[in-house]
């Protein structure tokens, strides 16, 4: 069943609670939400954001990524601290095991945007969360990035999100928010429909 993908004021309400006025709810500054909302609604200039991430290869299939500034609400921005994360291949794959894959990050991004998206429309529609858990699994053939069959394409050929959510809401409104954080998810849109992707490269 679709259900409405607004995640403000105008979605409709549990007849069986009293209408209330935002409040923090398990984690989310709600009312600070609905101002981020209704700021962006006003200037719709301050929604547009650059997200970075530098690498450097340190050995072998083994490289260390680094975020830390981001361009967005009309100005430049630090995160309180610099956070690094390591990639690589297992051994079974001629790597060192020094960190998850590239592939196994994806999978992870996917679980932590539909999960971020599940927290802030529930708080949003005054659905109280005790647990979200979700198990992410991707299903990849390597003959195609490794060159034997080029008719395999490199990526995941599937991917599946099992989600376990308990909330003081019917099962029926806790999936209304988990399809509504799907339909909202940037991840999700990424792996599920192109993106321009421009590569320069400098050999100084």
């Amino acid at each position: 069943m679709r259900t409405t993908t607004s995640t403000d004021r105008t979605a409709p309400a549990d007849a069986s609670k009293p209408k209330r006025a935002p409040m923090p709810l398990h984690g989310v500054d709600t009312p600070t939400l609905f101002a981020t909302l209704d700021a962006v609604k006003a200037q719709p200039e301050l929604a547009r954001f650059t997200f970075r991430a530098s690498n450097r290869w340190i050995k072998g299939t083994h490289s260390r990524s680094r975020a830390e500034t981001f361009t967005g609400a009309g100005g430049d921005h630090v995160h309180v601290r610099a956070y690094e994360y390591d990639s690589d291949h297992p051994m079974a794959l001629c790597g060192a095991d020094q960190g998850p894959t590239p592939v196994e990050y994806l999978l992870g991004a996917l679980a932590g945007c539909l999960g971020a998206g599940i927290a802030n429309i529930a708080a949003a529609r005054g659905v109280e969360l005790e647990e979200v858990e979700s198990t992410v699994e991707g299903d990849i053939n390597l003959v195609g990035l490794l060159g034997i069959d080029g008719s395999v394409r490199n990526a995941y050929s599937g991917i599946r999100v099992r989600f376990r959510i308990k909330g003081d809401a019917p099962a029926e409104k806790l999936r209304q928010i988990v399809e509504q954080s799907r339909a909202r998810s940037a991840v999700y849109d990424a792996l599920t429909r192109p993106i321009p992707i421009a590569i320069e490269v400098s050999t100084d």
